[in-house]
Formats: structure tokens, C-alpha cells, sequence
């Protein structure tokens, strides 16, 4: 069967009544919905690194050795993100949003009853599997329910859910460490917020209407949801509308999208393994410095809070803007963060006001790439595009993890750890440069403008 071309897609009142759709209470729906779904997201990948400095006193391991919890987490979010695309853009958003919630909520409960250390690697490769699907099915379905103009402020909007939780869960968690919890709290709470989700999601979270319009047979409440988007559905036609047709990987590396994927997979790298540097080890770093597990915490929640005040003006400088001008500033501004953290003594305020600018530029910089490329790609390959991007990017949240028991291991200064993030916020950056956002068509690259 042939794929509509680029023209076709321009051309359809399917495609026009999406792309140019207003903002009302449904798409503000969708967005609130994703954003708590993302809220898990933030709370889950904090968790392991919450709960090192309880650990290493209770199982009597070192720190360096929490490396293969780490590893098997982002191992798993590396393949639930290579799996999460095509199931997320054939199968709907919506079931693959249900199926990674009910997984990584489930992992979580059985991470609060590991005996150790083993058995909590074991329970961190699903968690990381589900969160993979939950991001990748939120930039997806908040992009179909957003029009081009804002697209990029949304999808960054619903993604500020993540160091949200981060934040709240770091605090919350602080407080009950500090009254006497043990650390199974941490992995409680991180289970039985997303189970909660499953029913929240089920009843107000609506499909793709891209994928509910290419559909034969629909429920009465289907047709009412693109009646409301000023959509006509004509059963079992799904010409004109942009929803996935061939092999996913192939779609990523033709019409003029070959670049872009290859700039985005190597951006993705870095700046996933500088931000989960921080989340891995700097609890723990905290820690060696002769702060208490608690304050440790509490240090850490400022990092994913510097992240929520960068959708203050990052979505709109994209948008506006361009990816070029906006994110490679935001990575080079983080390196000035990471070296003021590495290499300098601070009293305790001033850290704590360091370790929010560093978030505001590490975090805030990989929101902004989560929109950017919820941007550069159309729907018929969203999520294959962010899915597989995540993917190659887990690799260096992956190499994050022996790269910090390493180093943490030489013996070295433990805030030296960070150093290393320098190089990998630089690269990004240059990358960054070079990367373009969709725009005008033209003969050769029929869904690329380059950003200014």
C-alpha cells in the first residue's frame, strides 16, 4: 500500500483541523493528564537515588556497588522506549500509556520487598521499562491534541509534571526519612501513585483522533470527540491522515529526517547522561560531604526544581525562537552550573542555589529537547521518533551510572564526579547548533524548516 506523501497530509481538512486546532478544555485535559503521568515519571527516577544513602547502612554496601540498580533501570527504559514507538503510533497512545503505568507502578511495590541489592536490579529493569512507554505515549498523544503554533510550550508543559515529582516526591520523602520511615517508603509511594493513575487515565484520557479517524468502526463517544475537532469521519479511510504506515526506523532516516535523527540521537545521549549523573550520585555525594540522608534529599529535590522554572520561558524561546538559538545556549549555560558544583567549596545556601541553576539548565535543557523533538517530528512517526531517541539517549543514562561508581571509587574529591558532565553539556550544545524544526514545505525536505 502506497504512503501518502508529504502533500497529501498538507492538504487534508483532517490533518488542517488538527494542526490548527484551539485550545479548550479538552486539550487542557490531555496535557493535565500526561503531566501527572510524568509526575511518576520524575518521583520513580529519583527514587533509586533517595534511597542509596538508607541502603548503604542497611545492606552494608558501598555506594559505588548501587551502580547495577542504576544500569538495569536505564536499561530497561532504553528497551521499553525501543518497543514503546510502534505499539504507541499502530496499536493507540492510550493502551500504551495503561500497559506502562501498570508496569512500572507493580515493579515499584515489589522494589519496596527487595532483600537485595540483586533483587532491586531486577525490580528497576521494569520500572524503567514502564516509564519509557509513559513518556514516549505523553509527548505523542499531547502533541496530537496540541496545534503546531504551541506545540512545543505544551509537550514542555506536560514534561515540567517529571522534575515536579522529582521535587515533591524529594521533599516528601525527606520529611518521612527524617520522622523515622525506612527506605520501602520510598519505593510505596512510587507504586501506588501510578496505579492510581491506571483509573484516572482509563476514564479521561482520550485516544489519538488521528488514529480514531483511520478507524473502520468507532463508539458513539469517538465520533462525538471528532465532531468536537471538526473532524468528518469516513469509515475505514484513513487517506490523508498522518498515521503511521512502513517500517518506523526507515521513516526516521528518510524524507529529509536522516539529520535531525542523528543530531537528536547524539543530543539525547548527553544530556540524558549528564541529568541522570546528578540523580545517580548526588544524594549520595551530599552524603560523603557528611550531610545526613535526609538532608541529602533535600538537597537533591532543588535539582529537579530548577527544571520547572525553565518551562517558564524555554517552551516559548523554542516555539518563538528556534531550537538552535534557545537549547545550545541552555547547555553551554549548564556548563558554568556543573564546574561551579565540581570545583568549588560553597557554604551550604549557596550550594543549595547552585544545585537549582543546575537543574534549571540540565533538566530544563532536556524538557526542552523532549519538546523540541515532540516538534520535529509529525504524528505518523511521534512516538517512534521520541521513542527511539530516548532509547539511544538511555545509553548515556546507562553510562552514567559505572562512569559515577568509577569515579567515585578513585578515590577523587566526590563532587569530581560532575566534572565529566562538562564535556557531554558542550557536545550537546554544538549539536544543538546544527539541529533544524519543521516548518514550510519544500521539494526536497518536505517537513523541514530550518530554525533560525
Amino acid at each position: 500500500m502506497a504512503t501518502p506523501s508529504a502533500a497529501e497530509f498538507h492538504g487534508s481538512s483532517t490533518e488542517h483541523a488538527l494542526e490548527n486546532q484551539r485550545l479548550g478544555s479538552l486539550q487542557i485535559r490531555v496535557a493535565l493528564v500526561c503531566g501527572l503521568i510524568q509526575m511518576c515519571d520524575g518521583y520513580d527516577v529519583g527514587s533509586i537515588g533517595w534511597s542509596v544513602p538508607s541502603l548503604t547502612h542497611a545492606w552494608h554496601v558501598v555506594p559505588s556497588a548501587f551502580a547495577l540498580a542504576f544500569l538495569w533501570s536505564n536499561i530497561g527504559v532504553m528497551v521499553g522506549a525501543l518497543l514503546a514507538g510502534p505499539i504507541g503510533d499502530r496499536l493507540g497512545r492510550k493502551p500504551l500509556l495503561l500497559m506502562s503505568l501498570a508496569m512500572f507502578g507493580l515493579a515499584s511495590l515489589a522494589s519496596a520487598a527487595s532483600p537485595s541489592l540483586g533483587f532491586l536490579a531486577g525490580t528497576r529493569f521494569f520500572t524503567g521499562a514502564g516509564i519509557a512507554g509513559g513518556f514516549a505515549g505523553t509527548v505523542a498523544l499531547t502533541g496530537d491534541y496540541t496545534a503546531q503554533r504551541y506545540r512545543a510550550l505544551m509537550i514542555m508543559l506536560t514534561f515540567t509534571g517529571a522534575p515536579f515529582g522529582g521535587f515533591i516526591g524529594g521533599l516528601a520523602v525527606s520529611y518521612l526519612l527524617s520522622i523515622g520511615f525506612a527506605w520501602p517508603i520510598i519505593y510505596i509511594i512510587g507504586g501506588v501513585f501510578p496505579i492510581i493513575l491506571i483509573a484516572i487515565s482509563a476514564l479521561w484520557l482520550p485516544e489519538s483522533p488521528r488514529l480514531l479517524a483511520a478507524r473502520a468502526n468507532l463508539a458513539p463517544r469517538h465520533h462525538t470527540l471528532l465532531r468536537s475537532l471538526n473532524i468528518s469521519h469516513a469509515p475505514g479511510k484513513a487517506h490523508g491522515i498522518d498515521v503511521a504506515a512502513g517500517n518506523p526506523i526507515t521513516m526516521l532516516f528518510k524524507d529529509g529526517f536522516a539529520m535531525q535523527t542523528t543530531l537528536l540521537w547524539i543530543i539525547f545521549f548527553c544530556s540524558l547522561l549528564d541529568l541522570f549523573l546528578f540523580v545517580f550520585w548526588l544524594p549520595e555525594v551530599l552524603h560523603l560531604m557528611g550531610m545526613t540522608p535526609a538532608q541529602a534529599v533535600f538537597a537533591t529535590s532543588l535539582y529537579p526544581l530548577g527544571g520547572i522554572a525553565a518551562v517558564l520561558y524555554l517552551g516559548w524561546a523554542i516555539d518563538r525562537l528556534g531550537t538552535r538559538r534557545s537549547l545550545a545556549v541552555h547547555y553551554a549555560a549548564g556548563i558554568l552550573f556543573i564546574g561551579l558544583i565540581s570545583l568549588v567549596t560553597m557554604p551550604y545556601l549557596m550550594l543549595l542555589a547552585v544545585v537549582m541553576l543546575s537543574g534549571l539548565t540540565v533538566i530544563g535543557s532536556q524538557t526542552g529537547l523532549n519538546a523540541a523533538c515532540g516538534k520535529i517530528y509529525p504524528a505518523r512517526m511521534r512516538t517512534s521518533g521520541y521513542g527511539f531517541a530516548t532509547g539511544v539517549g538511555r545509553l548515556g543514562g546507562i553510562a552514567a551510572a559505572p562512569l559515577g561508581g568509577y569515579l567515585l571509587a578513585q578515590g577523587l574529591p566526590p563532587t569530581y564526579v560532575f566534572l565529566s558532565a562538562c564535556l557531554f553539556a558542550a557536545i550537546a550544545a554544538v549539536a544543538t547548533a546544527f539541529l533544524a524544526l519543521p516548518g514550510h514545505q519544500s521539494s526536497k525536505m518536505p517537513a523541514i524548516q530550518l530554525a533560525s
